[in-house]
C-alpha cells in the first residue's frame, strides 16, 4: 500500500521524493547533521562524526526502495525537510530525518513527525513506529522522548571502518532502538 500523506498542512507541503530531487535532499541532510552549517541547528552531529551522513546513492535507495518512502517537506515551494518512513510488517521505521538548520528549533519538527505517524498508521495499520539514534546523543533522544518514544537499552553497533556512514571522533558510538506506540 503506498502512503498517501495530507498534500498540506498548515504551511508544509508533503510529497513523496523523486530522483531529482536527490542533490537538494542529499545537501539538506548533510547541513542538518555535518559541518559548520549544521551548528546552525541543534541536530548538529558535527562533535561526533565527520565526513558524510549520506551519499546520493543511499537517498537514491531510500526513493526507489518499494517498502519505503522519502518524504520530502517543502514550504513556499521550497525543501525544508524530509525522512524516510519504511513498512516493516508489525511496525513503521522512521529515519533519515533532517530539517533545515535554520529552521530547527521553531516547532517544525513536530508537525512533521506528527503527520509521519499518522501517515504510517493510516496507510499501513502499523501499531508502534521505530527509529535508531546514536545512544550518546541524549539531546535528540529528549526529543523524541517528549513526543512519546521511550529508550528500549536495545543497542546495535555503529558501523566503524565504512565512511559512508561517517567517520566516528569517539569510540563508544552505538545505535540505540526507540519505539513508540501509535494509537
Amino acid at each position: 500500500m503506498s502512503i498517501a500523506p495530507r498534500p498540506t498542512t498548515g504551511d508544509l507541503t508533503f510529497r513523496d521524493a523523486t530522483d531529482a530531487d536527490v542533490d537538494v535532499l542529499v545537501a539538506l541532510i548533510e547541513s542538518a547533521y555535518r559541518g559548520d552549517s549544521s551548528r546552525t541547528g541543534w541536530t548538529t552531529e558535527a562533535d561526533i562524526l565527520e565526513g558524510q551522513r549520506t551519499d546520493p546513492q543511499g537517498v537514491v535507495d531510500v526513493i526507489r526502495s518499494p517498502d519505503s518512502r522519502l518524504l520530502t517537506v517543502e514550504r513556499d515551494g521550497a525543501v525544508v525537510a524530509c525522512c524516510q518512513l519504511e513498512h516493516r510488517g508489525e511496525h513503521a521505521y522512521f529515519g533519515m530525518f533532517a530539517v533545515s538548520p535554520a529552521l530547527q528549533g521553531a516547532g517544525l519538527g513536530k508537525v512533521i513527525i506528527a503527520e509521519v505517524e499518522r501517515t504510517a498508521r493510516e496507510a499501513w495499520g502499523v501499531r508502534e513506529m521505530h527509529m535508531t539514534v546514536i545512544s550518546v546523543r541524549e539531546d535528540l533522544i529528549a526529543w523524541y522522548e517528549r513526543r512519546g518514544y521511550r529508550r528500549t537499552g536495545e543497542m546495535t553497533p555503529f558501523p566503524y571502518g565504512d565512511e559512508r556512514f561517517g567517520i566516528p571522533q569517539r569510540d563508544d558510538l552505538r545505535f540505540e532502538l526507540l519505539v513508540k506506540p501509535l494509537g
